[in-house]
């Protein structure tokens, strides 16, 4: 009890115990430290208090000297008290570690509390006391610190976030020997940090494990398995030149534990973007997660120095670059962004750091108006099932819209972009590198819609996008704007709606996409944006497609907010491009050949093809204009369409055309040049032994059903119904097992997979309800059944819908750990021998034990000895089979020891039978022998 520890006679209770630990040279002492300042040293074999230390202040921590003649103690007003053992009165000495020492020889001014520290020893020098907390209470504002004493130097080292706990990283295990402190290892609440004490400056180790995927919060990601083998190495040598400067030469010293090896070999990278702007690239491969390199968008933007100074980033209060769109070419490594301020940027790959002179930018003007037709038929659209007939347009001439002026004639701002792009030299450094930058305008006052959809093509060098008002293709090799349309103005005279385009109107509605917080996870309807300075939005996203759901709080359950029928319009909503595909293949019904073509897919359900007409490779490709137009072929679905594939008729995806990776910046020979002349896009041909009515399948998903159709003939040749009471959203088409299916994950919390073309159910499983909009925008599926989404703002979720995987993780686990030769104890030495100076060791059952300490009292918990150890756990946890291998070991032993018994017993009867043979002997020997004849 607390006052037989203290004194029989005290009356104020000491309160908690803030330490405990027995002296390093003896087990049988035992250091006991109460949080008002008393500390008793308590005898376990005689159990009374040896010695009794009281100080005036509070304390926090105790940490013994490795010869256990001293102890330091850290306490409440920022002081640290070295105690010698045997001088219980008065500390040898008393440190404040940051507080002012006055003139007068008065007491130094108190400081915070320390709240650890630690007294390491060093054959070789001067012990090392290390500290958190301490800092004098007029250090406001400054950030948390770790404190290194070390003879007379005192080293303050800050810390980005709260330290939760330290370690000192010792060369022995034993507490008793000289210590030998080599790193410190930091705990703080958002990260993991280890400081090389052996380097001047205490340097910290580079980390290898992605601690924060949090930095700047994650706003988008993007999943890619089996991409290509030289993906990921050549990441990582780009990645490896951005590592700043200052770190310890050494490798980082926390080394135990074996990976899993298991049977996945292929490669996988996640890819997130960012509310800052940056990009990161991440080695995904089996079970790891490693960063691999870090691309900043911002760069290319002027940023406002003023607080007054953004007169053009007003349509976003906060977080005017985060990332919302990524689309990807892993083949070709082309990389294209889309960012909240309505802002596209093209990044191509190359190993040599280069300095562009001007940024080449192209501004577009996307904003169409329709009018509102009162006719009844305006408000019937075609059945579903009629395919609208193809009409083929003249084509349209490239255009592009520079910025001429910042305001209209009435005053209102108009074509300005968002963003200012950096007019001054810029720096590349080996790795992505901004081919081209492309921003919407203004247009009468109000600011451009965010880009709803993205795509880029490495081979007919064209990226598209879109929002709610139009389409836009740019030809980024020429820099130059090859379409920039309306929704409307695609379907021709072939509209179902029957809309017609009309000049801007001063007083309009901004778009239906309603803002979400993937963050927060709220969502802003539709009916509250009724201003343009509802676009405002403080790290606020909006979904990519028009048909957005409400989030219910009182029942965590989404709910539509409007009829996703498509048999009627809502005339304040309108058509946002939703999906986008390259391709090469049949646009219309009377197509002999595939053909280079674009897929766009509407919030409204409708698939229209637009047709590209490419001129030839090489230096043709960069002087003839790319010829784009709406081919007139127009596919209904039912809901937002979300993603379109393309199968050959054995069932293979069709993939799009790419061109392989090459390095850009380096001169090229001649022969490469007529190569690259002769050399045509990767793409896939249909086969001249097969019917051409057969030649293709289109695979589209929307946010109701899934289609496949065949081409040319368009007819519809498989159909399914895949929700009637929830909706699609996210939906692949991905390889799983040799073999291509559609995967989608509904509203309701259901991941669905069908197989193709055929689109038989093949996967119904409940994994989990949508309960914020972030698992919405961040879920995504990949190849060989891995998906990903961020369960939380700071956590990456991966799952399998895979046998294969399944049966293979416990494989790819790896241990945590691994066994290691002990090292040896310290030498006590002949005189610390012979004097009894040396560490002595207590035998604690002996001690506490039954023999001599009786009976613990029922009340008391008893410690049942279970399996230890790994294997243990993993017997434990593995159910019937673990149940059944542990019987049959049982029985193992149990016949083995039953075998050694029959055995024993054998040989026992053995000798006892030569035993009595040999008395039989002696006894007829000496039967008839007197006693003196012995």
């Amino acid at each position: 009890m607390w006052n037989k520890a203290i004194e029989l006679s005290s009356k104020s209770h000491p309160g908690p115990i803030v330490h405990i630990s027995d002296n390093p040279m003896d087990e049988g002492k035992l250091l006991i430290g109460f949080e008002s300042g008393t500390v008793v040293l308590w005898d376990l074999k005689s159990k009374k208090g040896d010695y009794r230390y009281t100080y005036d202040e509070a304390i926090h921590s105790v940490a013994w000297h490795h010869e256990g003649k001293q102890f330091i103690c850290s306490h409440s007003d920022g002081t640290l008290t070295i105690w010698n053992v045997r001088s219980p009165t008065k500390p040898v000495q008393t440190i404040t570690p940051h507080g002012k020492q006055l003139k007068d020889g008065k007491k130094p001014e108190p400081c915070k509390p320390i709240l650890k520290v630690e007294f390491k020893t060093s054959r070789s020098g001067e012990p090392f006391i290390i500290l958190s907390g301490g800092l004098s209470y007029d250090t406001v504002g400054r950030r948390p610190c770790l404190t290194v004493m070390h003879g007379k130097s005192t080293a303050v080292l800050e810390m980005d976030y709260s330290i939760v706990d330290f370690l000192t990283l010792c060369e022995t295990p034993y507490a008793n020997d000289f210590q030998e402190p080599y790193a410190v290892v930091v705990l703080l609440e958002k990260d993991l940090v280890l400081i090389d004490l052996a380097q001047n400056g205490y340097p910290i180790f580079e980390n290898p494990y992605p601690l924060s995927i949090h930095e700047s919060p994650v706003t988008c990601c993007e999943y890619f398995a089996d991409c290509p083998v030289d993906l990921i190495p050549a990441l990582y040598s780009v990645g490896a030149r951005q590592k700043r400067q200052g770190y310890s030469k050494k490798e980082w010293p926390i080394n135990g534990g074996n990976w899993g090896l298991g049977a996945q070999s292929y490669p996988e990278i996640i890819i997130t973007g960012h509310a800052d702007g940056s990009i990161k690239f991440w080695d995904a491969s089996a079970i790891t997660l490693q960063v691999l390199y870090k691309l900043k968008t911002a760069k290319v933007f002027e940023k406002s120095r003023n607080k007054d100074d953004k007169p053009n980033t007003d349509i976003v209060d906060e977080d005017p670059y985060a990332i919302q769109i990524i689309s990807w070419c892993p083949e070709s490594r082309m990389l294209c962004i889309a960012g909240v301020s309505a802002h596209v940027i093209i990044y191509r790959f190359s190993k040599q750091e280069v300095i562009i002179e001007v940024i080449p930018m192209l501004e577009v003007r996307l904003l169409y108006e329709i009018n509102d037709v009162e006719s009844p038929e305006s408000e019937q659209a075609p059945p579903l099932s009629t395919p609208v007939g193809a009409v083929s347009p003249q084509p349209i001439p490239p255009q592009s819209h520079p910025s001429t002026s910042s305001s209209s004639s009435d005053g209102l701002r108009d074509n300005v972009p968002c963003l200012k792009v950096k007019n001054s030299p810029l720096k590349q450094s080996p790795g992505y590198q901004a081919e081209l930058v492309i921003q919407l305008v203004w247009v009468g006052g109000e600011p451009p819609q965010q880009i709803t959809s993205l795509a880029v093509n490495s081979s007919y060098g064209l990226v598209v996008f879109g929002n709610c008002n139009g389409i836009a293709i740019v030809d980024y090799l020429q820099k130059a704007v090859l379409l920039n349309l309306g929704t409307i103005e695609l379907y021709g005279s072939n509209d179902p709606y029957r809309r017609e385009p009309r000049s801007p109107r001063k007083s309009r509605q901004p778009s239906g996409a309603g803002l979400c917080d993937i963050n927060e996870g709220t969502v802003v309807p539709e009916d509250r944006c009724k201003s343009p300075t509802s676009a405002k939005m403080s790290r606020k996203l909006s979904l990519p497609t028009d048909l957005k759901p409400d989030l219910d709080v009182k029942d965590n359950s989404f709910s539509r907010s409007r009829s996703s029928s498509v048999t009627s319009i809502d005339k304040e909503s309108r058509e946002a491009i939703s999906a986008l595909h390259f391709c090469e293949t049949f646009t219309r019904k009377a197509d002999s050949s595939p053909s280079p073509c674009l897929w766009v897919g509407t919030t409204l359900g409708t698939v229209l093809v637009i047709a590209l007409n490419l001129p030839p490779g090489g230096e043709q490709r960069l002087l003839q204009p790319v010829i784009v137009s709406p081919s007139g072929t127009i596919l209904r679905l039912k809901g937002g369409i979300l993603r379109m594939a393309f199968l050959d008729t054995t069932g293979c995806l069709v993939p799009p055309a790419y061109e392989s990776w090459r390095e850009h910046n380096v001169p090229e020979e001649k022969d490469e040049k007529e190569k690259l002349k002769k050399k045509r896009p990767v793409s896939v041909s249909p086969s001249s032994s097969q019917e051409i009515s057969e030649n293709q399948y289109a695979v589209i998903c929307s946010e109701k059903q899934a289609k496949v159709i065949s081409l040319p003939t368009q007819n519809c040749a498989y159909k399914q119904n895949i929700t009637e009471t929830s909706f699609v959203l996210r939906g692949d088409i991905v390889a799983l097992s040799n073999s291509i299916c559609l995967a989608c994950f509904c509203a309701n919390g259901h991941i669905m997979t069908f197989s193709l073309p055929s689109l038989r159910p093949l996967l119904d499983v409940y994994y989990l309800p949508l309960t914020n909009m972030r698992i919405a925008r961040t879920f995504c599926f990949t190849n060989n059944g891995q998906a990903l989404y961020l369960v939380s703002p700071t956590e990456i979720q991966r799952l399998t819908y895979s046998q294969e995987t399944c049966e293979n993780l416990q494989e790819m686990l790896g241990e945590l750990f691994t066994p290691v030769e002990t090292p040896e104890a310290p030498n006590r030495g002949f005189f610390k021998g012979l004097f009894g100076g040396g560490a002595q060791s207590l035998d604690r059952e002996e001690l506490f034990g039954e023999s001599s300490s009786g009976k613990a009292s029922r009340s008391l918990a008893q410690h049942i000895p279970g399996p230890g150890g790994i294997e243990g756990v993993k017997g434990a946890a593995s159910g019937v089979v673990g149940e059944l291998a542990r019987a049959r070991l049982a029985l193992d032993e149990r016949g083995q020891k039953l075998g050694d018994l029959e055995e024993r017993t054998t040989a026992m009867l053995s000798s006892a039978d030569s035993f009595s043979k040999h008395a039989h002997e002696m006894m007829l020997k000496y039967k008839d022998k007197k006693w003196y004849q012995f």
